[in-house]
């Protein structure tokens, strides 16, 4: 085991803690962190699935049993990203476009971050179920962005609930959670037909992912305040997106 590993084992468990805290499995953090190290599309893509994989699981128990979850919300959207997310999964995109297109969702990941690290989580205004036809369609194209990227679409599902108001704060969380659980397991089965590329350190880095993802689906079933905590996230996504998208 090198100390690459190692040094990236200790970022995976960072960016586990940080994400499951708000729900999301933390594949955009995973993400940045190989590519700070250089490692290859095609060992990231599947990489950060499976590690969203084994964080979101957590994740969905424990916001489940917290009552912050919503099965009927989640629904119409899983319904249409599931399949979108194999798809996604499937196709092959060469370094060049790859690369910019991963950068462009970190840069992304990191604006919401920064963007909603001042919110506390206060009394949150009335909620409204989405319209069918609009969570069919969101759900499709948030399928296909997460089997393409690598990322379970959670970072992108949470600020349109919470927009939109069709989720409370914590509801946000417990959905977010089931949704990127579901895209990373049809984005992975996509992937094991195009790509199939998992590095020898997955069990280390999977272990880590865990621990981390203990930590902060503890605290985030809880009030946390996590404002600094999203400032200094989004700054190494930042940082991370820039890199993918010059090099």
């Amino acid at each position: 085991m090198s100390e690459a590993d190692l040094i990236l084992a200790a970022l995976i468990l960072i960016a586990a803690a940080l994400y499951s805290s708000v729900g999301h499995a933390g594949a955009s953090g995973y993400l940045a962190a190989m590519a700070l190290f250089g490692l290859s599309p095609e060992v990231m893509r599947p990489t950060a699935l499976a590690l969203n994989i084994l964080v979101a699981l957590l994740a969905v128990y424990r916001y489940s049993r917290a009552g912050q979850n919503d099965w009927r919300l989640l629904l119409p959207f899983a319904i249409a990203s599931v399949p979108a997310a194999f798809l996604g999964g499937l196709i092959e995109i060469p370094p060049w476009l790859y690369r910019p297109l991963v950068g462009v969702v970190l840069l992304f990941s990191a604006f919401h971050l920064v963007r909603t690290a001042r919110r506390s989580e206060g009394i949150d205004a009335a909620v409204k179920r989405p319209p069918v036809p609009a969570a069919l369609a969101s759900g499709a194209g948030l399928g296909i962005l997460s089997g393409l990227t690598g990322t379970g679409g959670g970072i992108f599902l949470s600020p349109l609930l919470l927009f939109m108001g069709w989720a409370g704060t914590r509801p946000a969380s417990g959905v977010a959670a089931s949704f990127i659980l579901l895209n990373s397991i049809a984005g992975l089965a996509g992937t094991t037909f195009s790509v199939g590329s998992l590095p020898a350190a997955l069990p280390l880095w999977a272990i880590a992912a865990l621990i981390g993802g203990l930590i902060g689906t503890q605290l985030g079933t809880r009030t946390l305040p996590v404002p600094g905590v999203r400032y200094a996230l989004g700054l190494v996504l930042v940082v991370a997106g820039g890199k993918m998208i010059l090099t």
